[in-house]
């Protein structure tokens, strides 16, 4: 497989990220799953407030899951991975939507002139590159002034007591090793953690919110209403990756301010942290 080059990314996560879009197609994920989680995400983006045949991108569109949906509601979507196994997937995966149009580039080489787009989002994949504060500003030099972008970057669990960071920090240690082992290897591994972990907490939380307790501070409760599969492709994501930011919403603002956007906002529930921001319309 040939490699894209460019300073603000990694080949390894970027062959690890091929594998697992490849692994994990999506395509045995229901159609209301995986639009409950987009929902999700994109609750906060202003659908109604785009032109007309609005043209954006997707950054790092991954297996096109999100693509999907966001396609059908705009004029063009551009669908961009710095890997060529994920976009084989995308690709497969968008057949039918004419309004895609697909790029093998990462974020230091968007194929976009500045001020050239309507809206943009990059869920789950600017805290791994090795440089989060120039992906996002690359982001929103595409953008024309007032045009929204929409993210998702993993949270320093800001908002979490003690013992919830600890047990975040335990698990990182197994990532840590497990996400420098050969790929069969990370497989394995990661499908094992889905299986003992994340399934038996998730199915404890459903447990619990069925009996009327709140489970919002139980670990991996998110996943209480997600396929098995969801667990092991983001078990897989995880325990699987070698790199990986974490910030804090402060931290996160602080980044969207001074790469040029206003207007900040968080949602108030999981997944965290995922916002919007808005191009300021003077600089």
């Amino acid at each position: 497989m040939s490699k894209r080059t460019g300073i603000n990314l990694d080949d390894a996560l970027v062959d690890g990220f091929g594998r697992e879009w490849s692994t994990f197609d999506q395509t045995v994920v229901s159609s209301d799953e995986l639009r409950a989680i987009f929902d999700q995400y994109f609750a906060l983006f202003p659908w109604a407030q785009l032109p007309a045949d609005a043209t954006g991108f997707d950054l790092g569109c991954g297996s096109g899951r999100w693509a999907q949906f966001c396609a059908p509601r705009v004029g063009q979507l551009h669908c961009v991975d710095p890997s060529e196994a994920a976009l084989a997937v995308a690709k497969k995966n968008l057949a039918g939507a004419g309004n895609c149009i697909f790029h093998h580039a990462g974020v230091d080489d968007l194929p976009f002139a500045h001020a050239s787009m309507d809206f943009a989002y990059a869920l789950g994949v600017l805290h791994h590159v090795p440089d989060t504060p120039a992906g996002i500003k690359a982001c929103v030099e595409t953008l024309k002034p007032g045009a929204p972008f929409l993210f998702y970057l993993y949270y320093a669990f800001d908002n979490r007591p003690l013992w919830f960071k600890a047990v975040w920090r335990l698990s990182d240690c197994f990532r840590r090793v497990i996400s420098r082992a050969p790929h069969p290897m990370k497989y394995t591994a990661s499908q094992t953690i889905a299986l003992c972990v994340y399934l038996p907490l998730s199915l404890a939380a459903r447990g619990f919110e069925r009996l009327g307790f709140r489970v919002d501070m139980m670990p991996l409760s998110a996943y209480r209403n997600k396929s098995f599969y969801t667990m092991r492709t983001d078990a897989l994501d995880r325990f699987g990756t070698r790199m990986e930011h974490r910030f804090t919403k402060e931290a996160i603002e602080s980044m969207m301010r001074e790469a040029g956007l206003e207007r900040i906002r968080f949602a108030d529930e999981a997944p965290f942290w995922c916002g919007i921001g808005y191009k300021v319309l003077k600089p």
